[in-house]
């Protein structure tokens, strides 16, 4: 703690001054008297009790005195804050929803998983900004470019598979997700494309969205989700859903392009744990620059000296008005 106008609190002599007058004066004897016709009421005895009430409100007006020219002297405490700059990264999430992804060759299955680790590398990248993209048969934006944490993780728990059009359109997915980020001035613009299948539809091949993500200098990494030979797919039948091998079909060699074309990389992940390292991975080869500034941040501590002193003097002003005056 520390004073802004220390100079003030050489006014402290004021109320030392005052009580050392008033204490010379009680014990010099020079108390005021009153000349009365008897001393029938006096002859008790002398109240020390009442005599030391007396002095009560004078001691309670001191203490309020010593403490207004604290708070006049204005304390306060700092501490050292840090302001962060960075120079973010624009990162789109993309994501296939068709519903390949129900596959069980992830537990629960694709789509929950990939949601999961999708949700853990939002949470764990605060000065980016991210948006998701989902697409099927067609693409759509789920969220648009926000630093908002809680909004991004909300959002992506809502994604389902059954919300469009089912196919596997990754041309268009990649295409939405790049007019997303392609005006950003952000350092650094990326895109995190995962599919499990093979494109089979859409207006625009994945070929084309790739030339227009490299023309505008965003790097795609491109994930395949699929276990290698079958999954277990659950397929309605009449007695109810039933799990039913289907064929993992993955256009790698696609994928492969795409990433090569936009300087980014292919990642296959083929169960839960393998798709949160390939995360990781990304994370560590898209960081953020970060310079750090200290600054001093002052509180205010006067209000508690000020208050106080309040409370004591409507104890001295009650002390007077009522108790005192009630005395026999």
């Amino acid at each position: 703690m520390f004073f802004e106008y220390p100079g003030i609190l050489w006014f402290e002599w004021v109320p030392a001054l005052l009580a050392a007058l008033w204490i010379w004066r009680d014990l010099s004897g020079r108390i005021p008297h009153l000349r009365v016709s008897s001393l029938q009421p006096w002859k008790a005895g002398r109240n020390y009790a009442i005599e030391a009430l007396v002095r009560v409100p004078r001691a309670l007006l001191l203490a309020a005195m010593v403490l207004l020219i604290v708070a006049a002297a204005r304390p306060r405490s700092s501490s050292i804050m840090e302001k962060v700059d960075t120079e973010g990264i624009d990162i789109v999430l993309t994501m296939d929803v068709s519903t390949s992804m129900l596959a069980r060759d992830f537990q629960p299955d694709r789509l929950e998983a990939a949601k999961d680790i999708a949700m853990e590398f939002i949470a764990g990248r605060p000065a980016d900004r991210m948006a998701i993209v989902v697409f099927a048969g067609e693409s759509y934006t789920q969220c648009p470019l926000t630093t908002d944490r809680a909004a991004l993780i909300n959002l992506m728990k809502d994604v389902q598979t059954d919300l469009i059009e089912d196919g596997t359109a990754i041309g268009d997915g990649l295409a939405t997700a790049v007019a997303r980020v392609k005006d950003s001035d952000a350092k650094s613009r990326v895109v995190i494309l995962l599919t499990d299948g093979v494109n089979n539809c859409g207006a625009i091949t994945p070929q084309t969205a790739a030339q227009i993500a490299k023309e505008y200098g965003i790097r795609v990494y491109t994930i395949g989700v699929g276990a290698n030979g079958t999954a277990p797919y659950p397929v309605m039948t009449p007695w109810g859903p039933r799990m039913q091998d289907i064929e993992v079909k993955i256009d790698e060699d696609i994928l492969r392009d795409i990433a090569a074309q936009t300087g980014g990389r292919y990642f296959r992940a083929t169960d839960k744990s393998k798709l949160a390292e390939i995360y990781a991975e990304i994370g560590k080869m898209e960081t953020t620059r970060i310079s750090v500034d200290s600054f001093p941040v002052y509180k205010e501590l006067f209000e508690p000296y000020a208050l106080t002193a309040l409370v004591l003097m409507l104890l001295a002003l009650l002390l007077e008005l009522i108790v005192l005056r009630r005395l026999p």
